[in-house]
């Protein structure tokens, strides 16, 4: 079936419709704060910190994010955790209206909405199988994906427009944050709307104590060998490879673009990403997905090398666009694994494990190349050593990799997956 039909059952379209909004306000504001926090430092290792103030509560909080999203009705907890990010949105906007924000209150700030997003993650990957039949659930994940990526592209490339048009200043930062408030309402109108139940299917699951659930989920994800060798390279890769904050100094040091610039260099990977998205959207990823899978993040590695080289903003921009296509496809195939072999009442748990290496990869990855960075007197050297040197790294460890995990290089998906 074509993935675009999971788009016939009517919750899935509605929240897959307002996700986008949401998705595009986030992204706006995830690329705001990067400039805003280069305009008050000009520092990378102030970049890299953002990175750390995003990847604290992810680490700390997300596996009792994905416990609660197993225990209580995903709907509202998403409504909690939408209506929370809205706040912290609009907060961040009107200090930055008035004058009031500090280094500080950025990073405080982006770490609550990041510990909101621990809790909303797993919630939300949890409540999608339930909005469409089991044989309909390949294709929404692939247009999940498809509906990220455009919001990845839309967000910092409107941000970059508005901070440019804003002129010297803050004004046009402000306005992206309180646009990204608005832009949750979209989500909390769908789900108050949404026909489905939120309620967790625990039938035959017996009562246990958090912490024997939080047990049991770490149980599943680890006792299966595919999945735990997916998620950690996958960590190792945007561990090394991820230097996304540092792109306020490549656009303004390196390639002299200036915001507008650094807006469509921050779009770039998610361009990338959207052409291979709708590509698996039509056509499913070909057998032996782990070779596929393989291959991919050994080009993000390469593509990674020649951003960090590159002193051209097209070549630049294809480098990064490359990047966010390999990325794509390895996502894809990490994700078909996830939800095709866990079951409902784990899917939460199973998720909110996953996030720390999906999302905490990349954001230690920006402290870690903020910190290398920051070793050099030249911020524009630091930060091209910091880039090349992690690519080459991904490299190395995706042929480390194919050498040791057989699981990997001979998964296919028709075959039943192995477990210890």
């Amino acid at each position: 079936m074509r993935p675009y039909l999971s788009l016939r059952h009517r919750d899935f379209r509605w929240l897959w419709t307002a996700q986008l909004i949401s998705l595009t306000g986030s992204q706006m504001q995830a690329a705001a704060i990067d400039w805003h926090v280069y305009l008050l430092t000009r520092s990378p290792l102030a970049l890299g910190m953002v990175g750390l103030s995003r990847v604290i509560p992810i680490v700390s909080l997300s596996l009792l994010g994905g416990v609660v999203a197993d225990r209580y009705d995903r709907k509202r907890v998403m409504l909690a955790t939408q209506l929370t990010m809205t706040a912290v949105a609009a907060l961040l906007g009107f200090l930055t209206l008035t004058h009031h924000e500090t280094l500080l209150t950025l990073y405080l700030l982006t770490g609550m909405t990041s510990a909101a997003g621990s809790f909303d993650n797993p919630a939300r990957q949890a409540l999608v199988p339930r909005l469409v039949p089991r044989e309909d659930l390949p294709g929404a994940l692939a247009m999940n994906l498809t509906m990220f990526h455009a919001g990845m592209i839309g967000g910092p490339a409107l941000a970059g427009v508005l901070i440019a048009s804003a002129g010297e200043g803050t004004r046009g930062l402000a306005w992206i944050y309180l646009t990204n408030a608005a832009s949750f309402l979209a989500v909390v109108a769908t789900l108050l709307t949404m026909r489905a139940s939120g309620k967790v299917d625990r039938s035959g699951v017996p009562h246990e104590s958090p912490l024997a659930s939080l047990r049991d989920g770490l149980r599943f994800v680890f006792s299966t060998p595919v999945m735990v060798w997916t998620m950690a390279l996958d960590f190792v890769a945007t561990f090394f490879s991820g230097a996304n904050a540092l792109l306020p100094i490549f656009a303004d040091q390196v390639l002299k673009v200036g915001a507008f610039g650094f807006g469509w260099l921050r779009a770039a990977p998610a361009l990338g990403a959207l052409v291979g998205s709708i590509y698996t959207a039509l056509k499913p990823i070909p057998a032996r997905q782990g070779r596929v899978f393989l291959w991919a993040v050994a080009a993000y590695g390469f593509a990674t090398v020649v951003f960090g080289l590159s002193r051209n903003y097209a070549l630049t921009f294809i480098a990064l666009a490359a990047a966010g296509l390999a990325d794509l496809i390895s996502t894809v195939v990490r994700q078909i694994v996830r939800q095709m072999i866990t079951p409902d009442a784990m899917r939460g748990r199973m998720t909110s494990v996953n996030m720390i290496f999906f999302m905490g990869g990349p954001q230690l990855g920006e402290l870690e190349a903020g910190l290398v960075a920051s070793l050099f007197a030249s911020a524009a050297i630091g930060a091209t050593v910091s880039v090349v040197s992690g690519g080459v790294a991904t490299v190395l460890v995706v042929g480390l990799c194919a050498w040791r995990a057989k699981v990997v290089v001979d998964y296919d998906s028709g075959a039943p997956p192995q477990s210890t």
